[in-house]
C-alpha cells in the first residue's frame, strides 16, 4: 500500500510541475470541474485518498504524516459535500482571477506537499 501512496505522491509532484510551468493549464481543469455537479466528483476523489492513506499509513516510513494527510483530505472533501455549489464555484473564480506568480507559488506548495508525501511514504 505504500507504494500506491507514493504514486500518489507522484501524481501530485508530476501535476505540480505542469502547473508550474504553465498556470493556464490548472485554469482549464478548474473551470471543467466548475459546470453542474463536477465538483461533487472532487470530493469523492479526496474521500478515495483519504481512504487509501489512512489504510496504508501503518506500512510508511512516517505514519504520522501519511495520517495528517489523510485527515485533511476527509475534511476537504467534507467540505466539498458541506459548502453550497455558488459558494465552491466563487471560490475556484477567486483562484481564476490572481496573478501568474500567485498561481506559480501555489504550485510550489503542492510540489512540496507531494514530495513530502514520496519521502514518507
Amino acid at each position: 500500500m505504500d507504494t500506491v501512496i507514493k504514486i500518489v505522491g507522484i501524481i501530485f509532484v508530476f501535476f505540480a510541475i505542469v502547473f508550474l510551468l504553465k498556470p493556464a493549464v490548472m485554469n482549464r481543469i478548474m473551470e471543467f470541474f466548475k459546470k453542474g455537479k463536477r465538483l461533487y466528483f472532487v470530493g469523492l476523489i479526496r474521500f478515495a485518498l483519504a481512504i487509501i492513506f489512512l489504510v496504508g499509513a501503518n506500512e510508511c516510513k512516517r505514519p504520522w504524516v501519511i495520517i495528517v494527510f489523510g485527515i485533511l483530505f476527509i475534511m476537504s472533501g467534507l467540505l466539498i459535500f458541506m459548502m453550497r455549489p455558488e459558494r465552491l464555484k466563487a471560490m475556484i473564480e477567486w483562484y481564476q482571477k490572481q496573478w501568474v506568480l500567485l498561481l506559480r507559488v501555489f504550485a510550489v506548495i503542492a510540489l512540496a506537499f507531494g514530495a513530502i508525501i514520496i519521502y514518507s511514504a
